[in-house]
């Protein structure tokens, strides 16, 4: 008797708590209904529950992923979308995640990849206008981004042809400088080495001179000699 009336009561806890705890869809309505009033850090919360009952849920995954786009958390967002479109069968629901995948995708200038998954989302969805739109408007940024890049490395060229011809024309001013402090030196040397040539040959012309007067001084004294002996 004890055993059968502590088996029915464990039954009943468990009943009740079946009946406390939500489905998925439970949580996925009150997530929605919270997500349409713009309470997006509860709607996240149940969209998590939902996920806890189901982590197979693509619609789950899909939902979070907007709650938290909408909460400007991109990665963990695209994070959510990436896992529902590996999961999701139907195609205007893939159609819708990889036009929130390009959305993303463009707000962080990923336009290559951005084009991608509006494209894809064409495919699963060709009639989507505002995808379209999208997708030329990515297309049309891209092509701006390329051709601002393009200048940037024409001006940056530019700047270092610029610079080279520069360091160049500096390069030939301070060879010329060079070269004429070179001149400028070997003038002085040898306007040095002729002053001190002229002072030598100056010096050689006295000694000679002084050697000349020697000599007639000498044949004077000589003479002079000479003479005084005939006396």
């Amino acid at each position: 008797m004890l055993r059968k009336g502590y088996i029915m009561l464990v039954l009943m806890m468990v009943s009740i708590a079946s009946y406390a705890q939500k489905t998925e869809r439970e949580y996925l309505r009150s997530g929605n209904k919270l997500y349409n009033d713009s309470l997006y850090v509860d709607a996240e919360v149940d969209y998590r529950k939902a996920l806890e009952q189901n982590p197979q849920s693509a619609d789950a995954m899909y939902d979070l992923g907007n709650t938290l786009l909408m909460q400007e958390k991109g990665k963990e967002a695209m994070e959510q979308y990436e896992a529902s479109a590996r999961l999701e069968k139907d195609k205007s629901k893939l159609a819708e995640i990889y036009h929130n995948m390009g959305v993303i995708l463009q707000l962080s200038k990923q336009y290559p990849e951005c084009i991608e998954a509006y494209k894809q989302s064409l495919r699963n969805n060709p009639k989507d206008d505002e995808t379209r739109y999208n997708l030329a408007l990515a297309q049309k940024m891209l092509k701006d981004q390329e051709q601002q890049q393009q200048n940037q490395n024409q001006n940056q060229q530019q700047q270092q042809e610029q610079q080279k011809d520069d360091n160049d024309q500096n390069k030939d001013q301070q060879d010329q400088q060079n070269k004429q402090q070179q001149q400028n030196q070997q003038q002085q040397d040898q306007n040095q080495m002729s002053k001190e040539n002229a002072e030598q040959l100056l010096n050689a012309v006295m000694q000679d001179e002084k050697e000349v007067q020697d000599k007639v001084k000498k044949q004077i004294q000589l003479r002079g000699k000479k003479l005084e002996k005939d006396w």
